[in-house]
């Protein structure tokens, strides 16, 4: 991730309250905006048409919109877990179902590292706490291109011990409709992950020629989806492919997500205020499942000195809506 700019020059667009420095990063015709307090990708436009669901300067993101979930993705069931030899307890932010959701960076201000016109990289160091006692660094760097937005996650063990870690992504797509019903979504995964009343996996069944068969693109309809999905089918580059277009206007993208990220969680929004809700679908890549922490389910296992490396995106269509010159 590399520092393009001079010192002088790294100063964000504005400062919120609610979300502290704001960084915006452009390519031609598009536009993002990523905020400091967890840095959540607020707003990502194409010629002034929302790419993303996204929130308002002055506000914080309510329903997770555009955060990065980390130490985990989704639901940690009680908050508790133990790795080797160590117990840990998570704060319950889902009381009603006495769960930790969606991990500990979203609400903490990260560092900007690295600064150019179309893009930005920051830094977030997690020091132990009760919820998670270990060390981890976490990096991105979100890019804007001719094939429109790639972030790329870097994570480091700057521990001196082994850790464990999860991580997602929570952005909520909008083609224009105004309700997500008349949507067309597909979504290229034969399993889906069974869950509990709480929301944690119970498990794993085949969606083919079920409701949660998105497999070929059809509209979203009155499905309701909280839905993580596996089994993701990949193109020839090994990237696996969610697409979400409006057939009445032809605006369209595609969310795709590299090896790492195995699972990909859809959410139609059914719970959220009712101003917001199926007003637009969550389309969140993940490393692991719910509840990954206490079943050990596909975490990432750090050793000291330890890296890893993930990389997603979103691409608008048509291509020719967004092309530019390559910087």
């Amino acid at each position: 991730m590399t520092n393009r700019s001079r010192p002088e020059d790294q100063r964000p667009a504005e400062t919120t309250v609610a979300t502290g420095d704001q960084w915006v990063i452009g390519h031609g015709e598009q536009r993002a905006i990523i905020c400091e307090v967890g840095a959540t990708l607020r707003a990502f436009t194409v010629a002034g048409e929302p790419v993303l669901d996204g929130f308002g300067a002055d506000e914080w993101s309510h329903g997770s919109r555009g955060q990065v979930l980390a130490p985990w993705p989704n639901r940690l069931g009680d908050g508790c877990y133990s790795f080797e030899d160590v117990s840990a307890q998570a704060a319950l932010d889902e009381i009603e179902h006495r769960n930790a959701i969606h991990g500990l960076v979203r609400w903490l201000p990260w560092r900007m590292s690295g600064c150019a016109q179309n893009c930005v990289s920051m830094t977030c160091d997690l020091r132990p706490s009760p919820g998670y006692p270990f060390s981890l660094r976490l990096s991105l760097e979100y890019r804007l291109g001719r094939d429109g937005l790639t972030v790329t996650a870097d994570a480091e063990n700057v521990g001196n011990g082994s850790l464990p870690f999860g991580l997602g992504f929570h952005p909520y797509l909008t083609v224009g409709t105004a309700v997500i019903d008349e949507a067309h979504l597909r979504v290229p995964a034969g399993r889906r992950l069974v869950t509990d009343e709480r929301g944690l996996p119970v498990g794993m069944a085949a969606v083919t020629s079920t409701g949660f068969d998105f497999g070929t693109s059809r509209a979203v309809g009155s499905t309701r989806l909280d839905t993580a999905y596996a089994g993701l089918t990949r193109d020839r580059t090994g990237r696996a492919c969610v697409e979400l277009d409006n057939p009445a206007t032809g605006r369209g993208m595609t969310l795709w997500m590299d090896e790492r990220f195995n699972y990909v969680m859809v959410y139609t929004g059914d719970t959220l205020p009712e101003a917001n809700r199926r007003r637009s679908v969550a389309v969140e890549p993940m490393t692991c499942p719910p509840d990954a922490l206490r079943s050990g389910t596909d975490l990432v296992v750090l050793p000291p000195a330890g890296r890893w490396s993930g990389t997603w995106g979103i691409t608008p269509r048509p291509t020719d809506a967004i092309a530019g010159s390559t910087p």
